[in-house]
């Protein structure tokens, strides 16, 4: 049986604080949350809901939307409002999923956690 999980891909060549990194993952993991496949939700819930999170630069984080896209699955962008940090409609962060992992790892698999 394959597990379940969510990735948050988030940019690291953006100026922002750790705390603003924290609200704009939160943010892209309950977008796509609402948006995902309910069984695969219901399937992500009762493993755990394993989260990730990568780190990426605008360039690939482009590919990957296109890439998860292309492979069917969940995924939602943030585009921030530009009140603190950063200028308005500054894409930051992309979700993908929840999903089953061997199909996220398929997208996701050459980038790095952030730790």
């Amino acid at each position: 049986m394959t597990g379940y999980k969510q990735a948050i891909l988030l940019r690291e060549d953006l100026d922002m604080s750790k705390g603003k990194m924290i609200a704009q993952a939160c943010h892209a993991s309950l977008k796509a949350y609402r948006k995902a496949d309910k069984q695969a939700v219901k399937e992500w819930e009762v493993s755990g809901e394993k989260k990730i999170v990568l780190k990426v630069d605008e360039q690939s984080l482009q590919e990957k939307r296109m890439d998860a896209e292309a492979s069917g699955l969940t995924v939602s962008s943030v585009k921030d409002a530009g009140k603190t940090e950063l200028k308005s409609g500054t894409e930051t962060a992309l979700a993908i999923g929840p999903d089953k992992e061997d199909s996220i790892d398929s997208v996701t698999g050459d980038l790095a956690l952030i730790k």
